[in-house]
C-alpha cells in the first residue's frame, strides 16, 4: 500500500489549508513589560510627586515663583528610583521570558516520520500539511488531529483530556494532537492541522488576557492610598504649622499686628509659597520610592535562585502570588507521583512478599526472569526500556538487565486481549515452557501448582489467601499482574488452560514519590489546602491520597466528577475546605474549582501538564506548569517546574513567602523613617527651627531609605519558618499590627532624639554652634535609619539572627557608614556638614544604636509570636 504526498500535492495542500504551524502568543517587548510596569500603584505616586517637585524647581529656578531657589536635586532622585525599578522589574521578566522561550523552542524541534514521494522522511512538526501520513510508534506525540488508515496503536489522549487509561485505536478511528502512542504502530492521515485542530484551538483561546490583580498588587494599593492620605494630611498640617507660626506666633497673637501682615501680600504670597513647597518636600519623604525598587531588585534576585532549583519564574507576580496561596489544586501524576508504573512487590506461591528482583531465591527468580524477559514486547535499548505499553515496561524495569542468560527461542504467541485478559509466549531450548502474564482472576484459577523458593513444582491450594492479599493490595491502589507457566505448547493460538504452574504475583502501582510526601506534610503546615485532581478512578486515587498524607480527617470529602456536576456552586463553597481529593475529573471541573475558590476571595495556584489543564492554568492567581507537559500549559503559566516535583512548588511557596516577608521588613524600615521625618518637620518650624534636615541632606537620607536599604533588605534568606505562617488572604493589610507597633514605638523614640537635639538644652553644652548641631542632628538621623534598619530585618530579639544569610546586608550598611563619615567632613555647605570631634561622634552613636534595645523591648512585651513581619 503507498500512502503519503508527493511535493506537489504538498505545495496545493499547503496554499489551501496551510501547515501546521501553530500561531505564536503574541510575545511582550522589553518596552511593553517596561511601560506595563508605570501602572504600578507606587510608580503613579511617585511620578505626581516627580511632577509636583519638577514644576517647583522649574518656577523657582525661572523666577515666576518667589522664594529660595530649589535644586534639581530632588526629582532627580525621584526619576531615578522611578527608572530603576521599573527597568530592573521590566529586565528580569523580560530575561526570565527569553529563557523559556529557548525552553519552548527546544521542546517544539520535533521530527515526524511521513510519508513523502513514496518514501518516509523526518519532517519538522510545522512542515506537516493536510493529507500527509505519519508513521506513528510507540513514544511518539501525535503531531496533528488525523484518522488511523493502517495499523492498531494504544494512545494516551490524558495531555487533552486528563484520562489516564489507554485507549485502543483502530482503522478509521480519529487521533487528536497532543496525544501519546504507547504500543503498536500504524499510519495516520493529517485531516486537520495547525490553529485549526483541538489543541491549536485551545491554544488559541489562551492568548487572552487575565486582570485579575495579584494579591500583593491589591495590598500595595491599599498601602499606596494609606500612604498618600497620611503624606497629604501630613504636609497640609505642616503647610497650615508653618504659616501659623508665621502669621499668628511672630506677631504675638495681636490681631492688629496679624491684620498688617496679611495686608503685605508679597510677604504673605512668599511664605505661602515657602510652606506649599515645605508641604512638597514632606509628601516626597512620606512616599516610599524604594518600594518599586525593593520588589524588582528580591524578585530578581530570587528568580535567580528559583532557577537553580528547578522552578522556572516566567511572570515576577508568579513569585510574590505563591507565596500568597490559600489553595493548591495538583495533579497527581508525575507530580505527587513519579508518573510511571513501578514494580511494588512480588508475591510467590508461599505468600512470601518481595520488595527487590534481588530478594528472590536463585531457583525461583530463573522462571521470574523467564516470566519477564520471554513475555513481554517491551526490549531493553541502550540501557532504555522501551516499546511495549506501561505496564510490560515497568514488570521489564523490576528485574532490568539483571534476567537470567538462557538460550532459548520463540516458537507460540498468543497477544493480550480482552476476552483472555492475558498474553503467552512458548519457548524452546535450555526450557520449554509456555510463559503466561496476565489478570489474576483468569490465570490463578487455572493453576493447579506453584513454584516454591527453591523452583520445586508442588500441588498448590492457596487461591483463596493469595486472593485476599491481592484485594489488600488493591486497597492500596496497586494493579497486580499474575504470572504462570505451562508445561504445554501454544498450539493453533491456543493454550489448555488446565494445570498451570504459578510463578507468583506482582503488584504495580504510579508510585507516591517520597519527598512528595515530606513536601505536602510542609504546604498543609504552611496552612495551604492541598487538594489532589485526578483522572483515575475513586478507589485509586483515595489510596494515593492517603500514602501522600492529603487525607488525614474523618470529615475529608472525596468526589468524583459526576458528584461535583450534582452539588451547587454554594454548597461546593460551604464544602471546599473539607474537600481532598477530585476523581475522575474532567477539565472543566478544574476551571470550575478555581472560579468557586477565587469567588471566595482565597489566592488559587493550580498545577497541569496537559492541554486540557491549560484554561485552569491561567485562570487560576498562580498557574504551575510541569516542564515536562505540553508547550500549551507551558505557555499559560506563570511559574515552570522543570523537574515536575511537588517540592520545587513548596520552594516556589517558600520564596514567594520570602519576598513577601522582605518587602514587609523594608516598609517598617521606611515608614518608621518617614513617620519620624514628618513628625519632626511638622513641630521644628513651630519651635523656631524652620530647616531641621535640607533639601540635599533629605535626598541622601532618601537615597539610604530606598536604593540601599532596597539592595540590604531585599537580600534577606529565605527562611525555613516561614512556611509556618498562615498564608494570608488577597485583601489582607500588608502592614499588620505588629508591625505599625515597630513603626509608632520606634519612630516616636526617633522623634523624641530628634527634639533633644534640636532643642534641648544640652544641645548648647555638647555642640559649639548651630552648624555644628546641625552636622550632629543629620548624622544622628543617618545612624539611627541605620541601626534600625537591623531592628527591621527579624522578628527575633536578637538582630544579627540568619545574618550571615544576606552578606551584603553588613556590606552596604558599612558602605553608608564610610559615605557618610566622609560627607560630615567634607560636606561643607552642600550638605551643611562642618565636622565632629571624638565626644560629638560618641554621643551620635550613643542615641542612634539606643533605638536597637528599644525595640528588642518591644518585640519581648508587644510582639505576637506567628504574626511578626519576618
Amino acid at each position: 500500500m503507498t500512502f503519503g504526498l508527493t511535493d506537489t500535492q504538498v505545495a496545493q495542500s499547503k496554499e489551501k489549508f496551510g501547515d501546521n504551524r501553530l500561531t505564536e502568543v503574541e510575545k511582550e517587548s522589553f518596552f511593553d513589560k517596561l511601560k506595563e510596569n508605570f501602572n504600578d500603584p507606587m510608580i503613579k505616586i511617585l511620578l505626581v510627586a516627580l511632577g509636583v517637585n519638577a514644576l517647583l524647581v522649574l518656577g523657582t529656578q525661572t523666577g515666576f515663583i518667589a522664594g529660595e531657589k530649589m535644586d534639581w536635586y530632588e526629582p532627580v532622585g525621584i526619576a531615578i528610583a522611578i527608572l530603576i525599578a521599573t527597568f530592573v522589574a521590566a529586565l528580569s521578566e523580560y530575561k526570565n521570558e527569553n529563557a523559556f522561550q529557548k525552553l519552548q523552542e527546544e521542546a517544539s524541534r520535533i521530527k515526524i516520520k511521513t510519508y513523502r514521494n513514496g518514501i518516509i522522511a523526518e519532517l519538522a512538526i510545522d512542515d506537516l500539511v493536510q493529507g500527509d501520513a505519519v508513521l506513528l510508534q510507540p513514544g511518539d506525540k501525535i503531531p496533528a488531529d488525523g484518522k488511523i488508515i493502517d495499523g492498531r496503536i494504544k494512545v494516551d489522549q490524558s495531555a487533552l483530556n486528563g484520562e489516564s487509561e489507554e485507549v485502543s485505536k483502530n482503522v478509521g478511528d480519529e487521533v487528536l494532537r497532543g496525544s501519546v502512542v504507547c504500543n503498536g504502530n500504524a499510519v495516520m492521515q493529517v485531516e486537520v492541522v495547525g490553529d485549526k485542530s483541538v489543541y491549536g484551538q485551545i491554544a488559541k483561546e489562551l492568548q487572552t488576557t487575565d486582570d485579575r490583580e495579584t494579591p500583593l498588587k491589591v495590598k500595595l494599593g491599599k498601602l499606596a492610598r494609606s500612604i498618600s492620605k497620611f503624606g497629604y494630611i501630613g504636609s497640609a498640617s505642616i503647610a497650615l504649622a508653618l504659616l501659623f507660626k508665621h502669621i499668628v506666633m511672630n506677631n504675638n497673637f495681636d490681631p492688629v499686628q496679624i491684620a498688617a501682615y496679611c495686608s503685605n501680600w508679597g510677604v504673605l504670597l512668599n511664605d505661602i509659597i515657602y510652606a506649599f513647597m515645605l508641604a512638597v518636600v514632606i509628601i516626597v519623604m512620606a512616599v516610599p520610592e524604594g518600594l518599586p525598587l525593593m520588589i524588582s531588585i528580591v524578585s530578581a534576585l530570587n528568580m535567580g535562585k528559583m532557577l537553580k532549583d528547578n522552578v522556572l519564574v516566567r511572570k515576577l507576580a508568579g513569585i510574590e502570588t505563591a507565596g500568597s496561596l490559600n489553595f493548591l489544586f495538583s495533579d497527581k501524576t508525575g507530580t505527587i507521583t513519579k508518573g510511571k508504573l513501578e514494580v511494588v512487590t512480588f508475591i510467590d506461591g508461599d505468600l512470601k512478599e518481595y520488595k527487590n528482583y534481588d530478594d528472590v531465591q536463585v531457583d525461583l527468580k530463573k522462571y521470574l526472569s523467564l516470566s519477564i524477559h520471554q513475555n513481554t514486547d517491551s526490549i531493553i535499548s541502550d540501557k532504555k526500556i522501551v516499546g511495549g505499553n506501561a505496564t510490560e515496561r515497568a514488570v521489564l524495569a523490576f528485574s532490568g538487565s539483571r534476567g537470567e542468560a538462557v538460550n532459548v527461542k520463540t516458537v507460540g504467541k498468543i497477544p493480550f486481549n480482552s476476552t483472555n485478559k492475558y498474553s503467552a509466549t512458548s519457548i524452546e531450548g535450555d526450557y520449554s515452557l509456555t510463559l503466561i502474564k496476565g489478570a489474576p482472576e483468569k490465570i490463578l484459577e487455572k493453576c493447579k501448582f506453584y513454584y516454591d523458593s527453591d523452583g520445586q513444582k508442588k500441588k498448590y491450594s492457596g487461591h483463596e489467601q493469595l486472593n485476599k492479599n491481592i484485594d489488600a493490595l488493591a486497597v492500596r491502589a496497586i494493579r497486580v499482574v499474575a504470572l504462570a507457566v505451562s508445561e504445554e505448547k501454544i498450539n493453533n493460538d491456543a493454550l489448555p488452560e488446565n494445570d498451570w504452574i504459578l510463578v507468583g504475583v506482582m503488584g504495580i502501582r504510579d508510585e507516591v514519590r517520597p519527598e512528595s510526601v515530606d513536601a505536602i506534610n510542609e504546604a498543609l503546615e504552611a496552612g495551604l489546602n492541598v487538594i489532589m485532581i485526578t483522572g483515575d478512578r475513586k478507589e485509586t486515587a483515595v489510596a494515593i491520597a492517603r500514602d501522600a498524607g492529603l487525607m488525614r480527617l474523618g470529615s475529608d470529602i472525596v468526589l468524583t466528577s459526576d458528584e461535583f456536576a450534582a452539588h451547587s456552586d454554594e454548597e461546593i463553597k460551604a464544602k471546599i475546605k473539607d474537600i481532598k481529593v477530585m476523581a475522575r475529573a474532567l477539565p472543566a471541573d478544574k476551571s470550575r474549582l478555581v472560579r468557586i475558590t477565587q469567588s471566595l476571595n482565597y489566592v488559587v495556584g493550580m498545577t497541569g501538564d496537559g492541554v486540557n489543564d491549560s484554561p485552569a492554568l491561567k485562570k487560576a492567581d498562580v498557574g504551575f506548569a510541569m516542564g515536562g507537559g505540553t508547550e500549551v500549559a507551558k505557555e499559560a503559566s506563570d511559574i515552570v517546574i522543570l523537574d515536575d516535583n511537588f517540592k520545587s512548588i513548596d520552594k516556589a511557596i517558600l520564596y514567594g513567602r520570602t519576598i513577601f516577608n522582605n518587602i514587609r521588613k523594608f516598609i517598617v524600615f521606611q515608614l518608621t523613617i518617614n513617620v519620624s521625618a514628618v513628625f519632626i518637620n511638622l513641630i521644628a518650624p513651630l519651635l523656631g527651627q524652620e530647616n531641621p534636615l535640607t533639601i540635599m541632606q533629605i535626598l541622601w537620607i532618601n537615597l539610604i531609605m530606598d536604593t540601599l536599604a532596597a539592595l540590604a533588605l531585599g537580600g534577606e534568606a529565605a527562611l525555613k519558618r516561614y512556611m509556618k505562617e498562615l498564608p494570608k488572604k488577597r485583601d489582607d493589610a500588608i502592614v499588620n499590627g505588629d508591625m505599625w507597633k515597630a513603626i509608632f514605638v520606634d519612630s516616636t523614640w526617633i522623634s523624641f532624639l530628634s527634639l533633644l537635639f534640636l532643642f534641648s538644652p544640652l544641645k548648647d553644652i555638647f555642640f559649639e554652634n548651630t552648624q555644628i548641631m546641625h552636622t550632629a542632628y543629620f548624622t544622628f538621623f543617618v545612624m539611627v535609619a541605620m541601626f534600625n534598619a537591623f531592628n527591621a530585618r527579624t522578628d527575633r530579639i536578637n538582630v544579627f539572627d540568619n545574618i550571615s544569610g544576606n552578606k551584603n546586608f553588613l556590606r552596604i550598611l558599612g558602605l553608608i557608614v564610610v559615605i557618610q563619615v566622609v560627607l560630615v567632613y567634607i560636606g561643607g555647605e552642600i550638605f551643611r556638614c562642618y565636622g565632629l570631634n571624638l565626644n560629638q561622634w560618641g554621643i551620635v552613636l550613643l542615641c542612634a544604636v539606643s533605638v536597637i534595645p528599644v525595640d528588642m523591648l518591644r518585640k519581648k512585651f508587644m510582639s505576637k509570636t506567628g504574626v511578626n513581619h519576618g
